[in-house]
């Protein structure tokens, strides 16, 4: 692709357009890095990388504000009323009311602070850079544009950057993209319109490596970045009222006008109709009015809404303000982000294919729990040859490993290779039994170039065996033969299994094959031509983040309750309309993506949003303007999310709930799974 005729200033141009010599030449950078002084001038001009602060309200402000709110004044002018009328007793009753409301509030936006100021902790403390040619390591909030990085596995990505080299590198994008697989990344550049999920060529400040290495130039720090944008966006969402509080306002606002009328009129006829004395009859009608102001109004609803905050703690819900109890009441649409919110950002085996048979997949997510099924038959790898071949290529050519931490399965390394695992475990493979019986022997590490993994293993008896796993249309092609089920080999129908791969692919499953051929025992090297038209198909594996089982109950029930669901993912359209499927979105068939939104006009939108419950590939700008389309139709909408690509939305929306649960664990470190949720109006 020609680099555009006309380069922008570094920090607008469209990285994933120009080749990796084009971008140094743009950002005036080279392999070798910036020199000390040059980086030191970068940074004075750029200024650190790291995400403006909002300003914070302190704990005093926040404590005031608590008084905000007109019926409040009406209360604290009828304690003063009755303070100078010598009621003390009704004067202490309101100010305790009007206080302990006042307290209430406060301690309960406390709780919630810290939750919600998660986005500027997304930036990598630490990059590894090479300057003046030599690699150190710098503190990441004094990376610059033309900085030259070095990314390896389990490292965050701690600035935008265009990539220059890669070997295996795959990033989890989840937290921009809702993709709930790493994305293998590559260095062609892409078109200009490429949707952010698919620049390859480029990583994402606050994203995390998965596998492989690679080493790019830091094309966007700070507030440019893509998290940069979503912030600077997030603060210019306009914040709307509950209903609750809208409602609060009109009946104060009315209230007053009412009393204070209806004083007017008693002051004016009692003074000039009866010749009353002024000074008395005020009083009077101070009183009156006092006694006409339902002080305990906001006891009643203080106490209302903390029973309902304290109900919704016990089920792990964090509720940031107090009236966001009764906006969740009023909703009449639900926005769901899709991964780890409608799924459990896990990766599971869902089918399998041999030669003669489909088989199914039972379980959820990374616990070995369930088993391998063909026509409703429980099977087992010591009976079918071709599944136990299957099953042992999942385990063995694999990196990772599971882990039970307190009755809960992790996964270190690649998600997908968890996966695996855990359907070896399932198909009836005992994985200590299977790595004390196979010995690896050399490997050929998975790259994008060839886009398979290989290993070499020998057993105790001396056989040697080459398993292989990787794109089916690529492991298709290294195959002379196919193995059927019960072990034989048999000429391979190459048409069959690409024909099987877009039937599995459509369903929104990820397809990788399985290939293994026997070699000799004194063999100890593997090398690429090794497996060129050599191996034995054994068969494909979909994989899917498959639905948490509480959200397709959560569906239904928001469905009988006459609220509709709309799923708004950054995900794949496929893949966003199987999960659709199967957790009963009322109208799975119809996808609309970001580019059909980009074409349709406002109006246009809020004739059609109601008619397509599932909408995939989507930005930050997108989720936020189906909200908003939703708003004008009148509607009470709910957003839930656990990205900073809901962040947006979440804020525009009359409820915001944001998903507590790390959706995004970083690879190779221990996942967090307490399940928290943040509950708030704008």
């Amino acid at each position: 692709m020609a680099a555009p005729e006309n380069l922008k200033p570094y920090h607008t141009t469209s990285y994933h357009t120009l080749t990796p010599t084009q971008a140094l030449a743009q950002l005036d950078s080279s392999p070798e890095g910036l020199q000390l002084d040059e980086a030191r001038r970068r940074l004075e001009e750029h200024g650190p990388n790291r995400l403006p602060e909002a300003a914070r309200q302190s704990p005093v402000k926040r404590f005031f504000l608590q008084f905000h709110n007109l019926l409040i004044y009406v209360l604290l002018a009828s304690s003063v009323a009755t303070a100078l009328l010598g009621h003390w007793t009704d004067c202490g009753v309101i100010l305790a009311v009007v206080l302990v409301n006042a307290i209430i509030g406060f301690i309960q936006e406390g709780k919630a602070e810290k939750a919600m100021d998660a986005i500027r902790q997304m930036l990598a403390p630490k990059a590894s850079v090479i300057r003046g040619g030599e690699r150190m390591t710098v503190e990441g909030a004094e990376l610059v544009p033309g900085d030259i990085i070095i990314l390896e596995a389990g490292d965050k990505v701690p600035a935008d950057c265009r990539l220059l080299t890669e070997h295996g590198l795959t990033v989890q994008e989840a937290v921009l993209t809702g993709e709930s697989v790493p994305v293998e990344k590559g260095l062609a550049e892409v078109a200009l319109e490429a949707a952010l999920g698919d620049r390859s060529c480029m990583v994402y400040s606050g994203t995390l490596v998965a596998a492989g290495q690679g080493k790019a130039v830091v094309v966007a720090t700070g507030a440019a970045t893509e998290i940069g944008r979503v912030s600077n966006l997030l603060a210019q969402v306009e914040t709307l009222t509950t209903p609750l509080v809208r409602q609060m306002d009109i009946f104060a606002r009315w209230l007053t006008l009412v009393i204070l009328a209806v004083g007017a009129l008693l002051l004016i006829f009692g003074h000039y109709t009866s010749a009353m004395p002024f000074a008395d009859l005020f009083m009077v009608i101070v009183g009156l009015s006092v006694a006409a102001i339902p002080e305990g109004l906001p006891a009643v609803l203080t106490i209302t809404l903390a029973v309902g905050v304290q109900a919704m703690a016990r089920r792990n819900a964090i509720v940031r303000r107090l009236p966001a109890i009764e906006a969740l009441g009023s909703v009449s649409v639900v926005c769901t982000d899709k991964t780890g919110t409608l799924t459990r950002n896990e990766m599971m085996v869902a089918s399998a294919l041999l030669a003669q048979r489909a088989l199914t997949v039972t379980g959820t997510g990374y616990a070995p729990d369930g088993g391998v099924h063909h026509d409703q038959r429980l099977l087992h790898a010591e009976d079918t040859p071709a599944l136990e071949w299957l099953a042992r290529t999942c385990a063995l050519c694999n990196d990772a490993s599971l882990q039970d931490q307190g009755g809960t399965w992790n996964v270190e390394g690649d998600p997908m290779e968890g996966a695996l695992l855990s359907f070896a475990v399932k198909a009836g493979l005992v994985l200590q039994d299977l790595a004390g019986e196979w010995h690896r022997t050399d490997t050929i590490p998975f790259d994008a170039r060839h886009r398979y993994m290989a290993t070499l293993h020998h057993n105790h008896q001396g056989e040697g065996v080459v398993l292989l796993k990787g794109a089916p249309e690529k492991v298709i092609a290294l195959c002379r033969a196919q193995m059927d089920a019960s072990g034989e080999e048999q000429p391979i129908v190459a048409s069959h299994w690409l024909e099987a791969v877009e039937q599995t692919a459509a369903q929104g499953q990820r397809v990788l094959a399985m290939a293994f051929r026997r070699v000799a025992a004194d063999k100890t090297v593997l090398e690429t031509q090794d497996m060129e038209g050599q191996m034995i198909l054994l068969g494909l594996v979909g994989m899917i983040d498959p639905p948490r089982p509480e959200a397709i109950s959560a569906v239904a029930e928001c469905q009988g309750a006459g609220i509709r669901v709309k799923m708004i993912t950054g995900d794949h359209a496929g893949t966003a309309a199987a999960i659709g499927r199967q957790i009963g979105l009322e109208n799975p068939h119809k996808v609309m993506t970001g580019a059909d939104l980009d074409g349709l006009s406002d109006a246009d939108l809020q004739a059609q949003v109601m008619d397509c419950d599932i909408y995939a590939r989507t930005s930050p700008e997108h989720k936020l303007r189906l909200v908003m389309a939703l708003q004008s139709l009148g509607l009470s909408v709910a957003m839930t999310g656990d990205g900073v690509n809901d962040a947006p939305a979440l804020k525009r929306a009359d409820a915001g709930i944001a998903m507590g649960m790390k959706a995004v664990p970083p690879p190779r470190r221990r996942r967090s799974w307490y399940w928290r949720t943040t509950i708030s109006p704008p």
